[in-house]
């Protein structure tokens, strides 16, 4: 089941949308905006989103302003009223462009597309063993064995992945909820929306900063009193 948002100030475009979502079996509504600002601080707290529903036209930001101001976003069809928008949306690697007045056929049709690209994410990119200590990655047409050993930290870039190991970095098609929810959680820590750590690379911790060799890995706010948490039961005290 796909969990998804709605992002749009027009209230019966969102009840419109409702009843579609609340008409497929394999969707799961779990919040409602009228504007960028309190979709992206839920965003912010909620990390398992798989799909946004985006109106371009919002009072005060733009809708596309969320993709310029955040990292690792989940799918995205956008709901709009003109075709004027559709070439820039492109770049962002969008899952379909619904124009209004929305047409159930044509949401299905949308909604296809989404599932397959979530499946193409979450199979075709990696191959996943948890009675080994060591995980393939598809890059570049090649199938790289990286060890647990040697991967330092993961981090997210929209749809795609870069895995920094110790002989190189590696970018694939997959998103960060995926890989970490494949990854062991006693080496492995979500920091932040955009990035994983090694536990055994930390150096040092440093403000709200985590330097793993010439890296500097920010801390999400959201993240932060888990990740201290889990640091403060290891401190050696007096």
């Amino acid at each position: 089941m796909m969990k998804c948002i709605i992002i749009d100030h027009e209230s019966s475009s969102r009840e419109i949308l409702k009843k579609f979502i609340n008409d497929l079996s394999n969707l799961q509504l779990v919040g409602e905006f009228g504007d960028v600002a309190s979709a992206n601080t839920f965003l912010q707290k909620k990390n398992d989103v798989d799909l946004m529903f985006l109106e371009i036209d919002l009072p005060k930001k733009s809708g596309l302003s969320l993709f310029k101001d955040s990292n690792n976003l989940p799918m995205t069809i956008i709901t709009a009223s003109d075709p004027k928008y559709a070439a820039e949306t492109y770049e962002f690697n969008v899952v379909d462009y619904l124009l209004k007045p929305l047409k159930f056929d044509r949401f299905i049709r949308a909604i296809a597309k989404a599932e397959e690209k979530m499946k193409s994410n979450e199979s075709a990119a990696s191959i996943f063993s948890n009675n080994n200590d060591f995980i393939f990655i598809k890059s570049e047409r090649k199938y790289i064995k990286i060890n647990f050993s040697d991967l330092m930290l993961i981090e997210g870039l929209k749809d795609y992945v870069i895995v920094h190991a110790t002989h190189g970095k590696y970018m694939t098609a997959m998103n960060v909820k995926t890989i970490h929810n494949k990854l062991p959680e006693n080496i492995f820590f979500r920091v932040s929306k955009s990035y994983i750590i090694n536990l055994n690379f930390i150096d040092d911790i440093d403000g709200g900063f985590i330097d793993i060799k010439e890296y500097k890995v920010p801390i999400g706010r959201s993240y932060r009193d888990v990740f201290m948490d889990f640091v403060n039961k290891r401190l050696l005290r007096r």
